[in-house]
């Protein structure tokens, strides 16, 4: 029943990805259908911003196939984990913020970019973010599916009952300053999302929009729920019913929001800015400073979690048979 359940999400997932790269593919071979304003951007930068994007979409579509395929299970961890990570801190807090801003501005007047058609047509918003939509549910399902199939015994122990590998000691001393300034982060987006100007000038204030506003709003409150999942599993606590898998999502999307998002933001600014000398103050102020944090907090939770997937896994690869760590955290916990 869960494979069938994890190939239908995948084909979907796969599926939802075709509109996105089409018009993309459109874009880059020079039809610019659905474009308002062609020549907002140089050809060069147009062309280069669309190959990339389709490139990171046809990566979520090729990842979602070998999800489906039995080879996936045999697939090496980081090589699925990572897309996947960086998927769901793109695609969550963009969905959240699209349809969160759509929902708002239909009880408040402030604008809404996507209804302008200064640059798209509104047609083309719905077809990406509707196709995101989808891509997120059933691309994100899917590996959920797959994570209870490959490391289920893992992410159903009870939080207390994670096993204290080698290394987690070390961990905590990176997890612990990134979940606290995850919380940092996080609290400044909710601000932003609630009107506040701290550390805004008069342009960035001037161009908030409805989305904008949901989108600080949910970037801010996953930060916050990546920081209390990444405080639940560093720090040791008294036993919990709370399972391992609901304490690794929120600081697997808070973490990959931060990563992502963030860091997409940052170096959306930062790469012109080093590029134009006029531009040079783009990334400054609390904004800037904002995305760089997020990213190098990112980051540190990437490394961190990367050296503790090595250690709970390595009884999958070899020598240990791959239920004694989990048999020895319940024996553990039971006694």
């Amino acid at each position: 029943m869960e494979s069938r359940r994890l190939t239908l999400l995948g084909r979907l997932a796969m599926l939802a990805c075709l509109p996105y790269l089409a018009l993309k593919l459109l874009w880059v071979l020079g039809f610019d259908i659905g474009v308002v304003d062609p020549h907002r951007f140089s050809r060069t930068t147009w062309v280069a911003a669309n190959v990339f994007t389709f490139l990171l979409d046809a990566i979520a579509a090729v990842v979602a196939h070998t999800l489906t395929r039995p080879a996936g299970r045999r697939t090496p961890a980081w090589l699925l984990l990572f897309p996947l990570w960086a998927a769901s801190g793109l695609l969550i807090p963009l969905i959240a913020g699209v349809l969160g801003g759509s929902l708002a501005g239909v009880f408040t007047d402030l604008p809404h970019p996507m209804g302008s058609g200064n640059f798209l047509q509104p047609w083309v918003f719905v077809v990406v973010y509707g196709g995101f939509t989808v891509e997120a549910v059933t691309l994100l399902g899917a590996f959920a599916v797959y994570a209870h199939q490959r490391w289920g015994d893992l992410l159903r122990l009870p939080l207390g009952a994670l096993p204290d590998t080698g290394t987690r000691a070390v961990q905590r001393i990176f997890l612990v300053p990134a979940g606290l300034l995850l919380a940092a982060l996080g609290a400044v987006c909710v601000l932003w999302g609630a009107g506040s100007d701290l550390g805004l000038d008069a342009a960035q204030v001037a161009a908030r929009t409805v989305v904008s506003a949901a989108s600080a709003w949910s970037e801010g409150l996953l930060l916050l729920a990546g920081a209390v999942g990444l405080l639940l599993l560093a720090l040791p606590g008294p036993p919990s019913r709370l399972r391992v898998r609901t304490a690794l999502a929120a600081a697997w999307t808070g973490s990959a929001t931060a990563f992502a998002s963030g860091g997409w933001q940052w170096l959306a600014q930062a790469v012109p800015a080093g590029l134009s000398s006029g531009a040079s103050t783009a990334t400054a102020g609390l904004p800037g400073l904002v995305g760089a944090l997020e990213l190098f907090a990112g980051l540190t939770v990437l490394c961190a979690g990367a050296f503790a997937l090595s250690e709970l896994t390595v009884g999958m690869r070899g020598n240990v048979p791959g239920q004694m760590i989990v048999e020895r955290s319940r024996t553990r916990t039971s006694t």
